[in-house]
């Protein structure tokens, strides 16, 4: 696979694909909170009513690879804060596509007028994610005890993050 990717701001033609990378996380169980799964007609909702939906290109095939929504953490007088998710297609996974996903997050963070991007609830076992998030210069505001509830059962440690934008 040529690693030349891009990310760019998603459009109609990517939803398939885009419910296909979100739902293999989701059934997953070990990183997004959400049980239930999108439809392309639920999918088309969802990420139509996000801020800003980024998508990782593979340029040659034109393959979706991953993907990351952006939107309000919080309202009113929080509403500076932003809150984002990442979805990287397993078959994917190790190209630094999610890296190449959270700094373009960040510029558009900025650019769309949030002050802080923070994440509520990363999975403590999500040790490539959390090297990532450390290495761009996020920080670890603590840690939730049995925050997360794995597909399992099992519940997990989270981490709260976040970087000035």
């Amino acid at each position: 696979m040529n690693t030349d990717i891009v990310i760019r701001e998603y459009e109609e033609k990517d939803l398939a694909a885009m419910v296909s990378i979100w739902n293999e996380v989701v059934e997953e169980g070990i990183a997004f909170p959400q049980e239930e799964c999108l439809t392309k007609e639920s999918g088309r909702d969802f990420f139509a009513g996000q801020s800003y939906c980024g998508v990782a290109e593979e340029q040659d095939s034109g393959e979706i690879l991953g993907l990351y929504i952006l939107h309000p953490n919080n309202i009113g007088r929080c509403g500076h804060i932003a809150n984002a998710s990442y979805a990287v297609a397993a078959a994917s996974r190790g190209l630094h596509i999610g890296e190449k996903l959270v700094k373009d997050c960040i510029e558009q963070a900025h650019a769309a007028g949030f002050r802080v991007l923070q994440f509520n609830a990363v999975v403590a076992t999500n040790i490539h994610a959390r090297h990532l998030y450390e290495r761009i210069g996020f920080q670890q505001l603590g840690t939730i005890p049995k925050g997360f509830r794995l597909k399992n059962g099992q519940y997990e440690d989270i981490c709260p993050y976040y970087i000035e934008v």
